[in-house]
């Protein structure tokens, strides 16, 4: 359940950046949505820790802040990746990535801490 509702709120943050970032478009259906986020959430599980490990040293000289362009980067690859699985989401550069891979940033944990329960809430 934690996995469809992750998958979700990154298909609403994703939507959200297509639709108020200039630069970003996505023109597919409610389906592909989700299939955009799936691509998402695969490229965010598998090629960003390889990144993070090789900038490292840079993410600790700017105290994280290189996360943003690692954020960036990762929506990039999902808009390539996407381009390859024939759904219609495009970055249209850099500027418009780490503007849309906050916007995604942000929406995804404001609705993760509205929506997910955390593990002491559990207890």
């Amino acid at each position: 359940m934690h996995l469809l509702l992750r998958l979700l709120i990154n298909a609403f943050a994703l939507w959200c950046a297509a639709r108020y970032i200039d630069g970003i478009r996505y023109t597919g259906s409610a389906t592909g949505l989700l299939g955009l986020s799936l691509v998402f959430g695969v490229v965010n599980a598998f090629i960003r820790p390889i990144l993070e490990f090789f900038s490292l040293p840079v993410l600790l000289l700017t105290l994280g802040l290189f996360a943003l362009v690692l954020n960036a980067a990762m929506l990039l690859v999902t808009s390539w990746a996407a381009t390859k699985l024939n759904i219609p989401f495009f970055v249209d550069g850099f500027g418009a990535a780490m503007l849309g891979a906050l916007l995604v940033s942000i929406v995804a944990t404001v609705l993760g801490w509205i929506l997910i329960p955390s593990e002491k809430d559990n207890d």
